[in-house]
């Protein structure tokens, strides 16, 4: 038996190859194929583009996959929301469907877009957005190049945006989020009753949510006197509390610990100066609480 995963293609397909490997799956795949090889013989793997994948999941051609919160949406499909992974081609934050005119607009709100024309990809997103704030507007498809139809051709778009650079450098201003989207696991409802085909599922998200945790954390370990344990205790966090270990002098202990990378930088000048010794910091792939 086996389970056919639908991965993104395009702008998330590398990001999304590199977060497998980091969750211990071997991916790879030829420039022309649509069918990576994964070294999980229980996985079968299918490229397709994000904006595809819920309607294929919906209707079962594919077991589960990954695409985001916008793609269900704008699809309206009926599937089975497994879990986050938030992850993308440039942050890792959650990117932003955002409302945007034209820096020299007079248009200050959603409400001023009465009898306008929008452009974007997400229709039916937009729409819905439109309907919840009680305009009525045109809103018509965009196939790229969004952000150049401002004013000329339209009065607004809904575009897609991480950073916001992209919309400055247009001269483009953000009245509005329209939608904040971040990339899901998402399944099949009838594969979900499958017991085996659950189980699998479960168990790639649990290895990707890990490796997710493992990009943001690092692990410490180091030396202290038993004499120094208590004050350098007090400074560790840790997802539990800190591993602590005897060593061959009986005055000394190996003390190991998880936390967020950011505070490594801070935190470790404050254990040496609280008598650790022989602090090493190092990566990790995947962090399963």
């Amino acid at each position: 038996m086996q389970l056919r995963l639908g991965l993104p293609k395009g702008s998330l397909q590398q990001a999304t190859f590199g977060l497998f490997r980091r969750a211990g799956y071997q991916v790879s795949v030829s420039d022309r194929s649509y069918y990576p090889n994964v070294d999980d013989p229980e996985i079968e793997l299918v490229l397709m583009r994000a904006q595809e994948i819920p309607r294929y999941v919906d209707a079962g051609a594919i077991d589960a996959g990954l695409t985001g919160l916008d793609w269900i949406v704008e699809t309206d499909a009926d599937v089975v929301d497994v879990c986050d992974l938030v992850y993308s081609k440039a942050t890792a934050r959650p990117a932003r469907w955002v409302l945007a005119v034209a820096r020299d607009s007079d248009i200050k709100s959603v409400q001023e877009l009465q009898g306008k024309r929008i452009a974007t990809e997400v229709v039916n997103v937009t729409r819905k957005y439109l309907a919840k704030h009680g305009v009525q507007a045109e809103v018509e498809f965009s196939w790229g190049a969004t952000e150049v139809k401002v004013p000329d051709l339209v009065d607004a778009i809904v575009e897609l945006t991480e950073t916001g650079a992209s919309l400055a450098a247009n001269d483009l201003r953000v009245l509005e989020t329209v939608l904040e989207t971040n990339t899901k696991l998402i399944a099949n409802r009838r594969s979900w009753e499958d017991a085996w085909k659950r189980a699998k599922t479960e168990t790639v998200a649990l290895l990707l949510e890990g490796a997710l945790r493992g990009e943001e954390k690092v692990g410490l370990k180091m030396n202290v006197a038993r004499a120094n344990l208590d004050r350098v205790l007090g400074l560790l966090p840790a997802l539990r509390q800190p591993t602590i270990a005897a060593l061959t002098s009986d005055d000394w202990v190996a003390v190991e610990t998880v936390l967020d990378e950011r505070a490594a930088r801070d935190l470790i000048p404050t254990l040496r100066r609280a008598g650790a010794e022989g602090i090493v910091e190092y990566p990790l792939n995947k962090v399963i609480p």
